[in-house]
């Protein structure tokens, strides 16, 4: 049995994966942190005091830009493997959590995007950059998202040739989206992939959890979880 720490679990995302890990087989959910949950078993209000209580192997991060690095080093430090999918991590910081994955027993993935439609639609496009003269991205999420442009473009635009600009779009009523509109002689190419609701990234995260153990160091995107290095 996988037991998880969800952290951020009084969140919309962190709500949708107390769900997803109750239901799926071989995982249960030892432990939910938010400051917002009342107190009960099993509940803590930050990851310090639920990492000293011990009882977790994994942990799922989707809480704040401005508390997932000290998060991270909290699980690096404790041993505990870490699922991270709050963005806004600078590259410093993840050069950082390379080197203490590399040097600890615990290993992290950190994904922009754990919808499989998501990671697809990255890789097509980085393939169709290589054929393609221009290339832009539009990616459209809900007005609550801190951060802009979200991880998934700033991926996608990394993986693609050309440099891509990226455009943001911050509305209610929105979910997560993203459009790659590429540019040929007499020709464009649109790749868009849309998450209609959280439920999208669930298989993602449970797959993700399922394998981070046998992944040493960092992994970076579900990529490697999804494509042999054939591919």
């Amino acid at each position: 049995m996988i037991r998880v720490m969800v952290t951020g679990a009084a969140g919309r995302m962190g709500s949708a994966v107390v769900d997803a890990v109750t239901a799926a087989e071989g995982m249960e959910v030892a432990a939910r942190v938010d400051p917002a949950l009342a107190s009960g078993p099993g509940v803590f209000a930050d990851v310090p005091s639920a990492v000293a209580a011990g009882n977790v192997d994994v942990a799922v991060d989707f809480t704040q830009p401005t508390t997932v690095y000290d998060n991270a080093r909290a699980y690096l430090a404790a041993g505990v493997h870490a699922i991270i999918g709050t963005t806004g991590l600078t590259d410093e910081q993840i050069g950082h959590i390379r080197a203490r994955a590399a040097a600890g027993d615990a290993n992290v993935i950190i994904a922009p995007n754990f919808a499989v439609g998501a990671v697809l639609m990255m890789r097509f496009a980085a393939e169709a950059s290589r054929h393609m003269e221009r290339a832009e991205i539009i990616e459209l999420h809900h007005d609550t998202k801190l951060d802009a442009p979200s991880g998934t473009a700033l991926r996608t635009a990394a993986l693609m040739e050309g440099d891509p600009i990226i455009h943001s779009v911050r509305l209610p009523g929105l979910v997560a989206h993203q459009e790659v509109i590429l540019g040929g002689v007499g020709e464009t190419l649109t790749i868009r992939h849309d998450s209609l609701s959280r439920e999208s990234f669930m298989p993602g995260i449970v797959m993700a959890v399922r394998q981070v153990a046998d992944r040493p160091g960092l992994t970076l995107g579900l990529e490697p979880l999804l494509f042999s290095s054939e591919d």
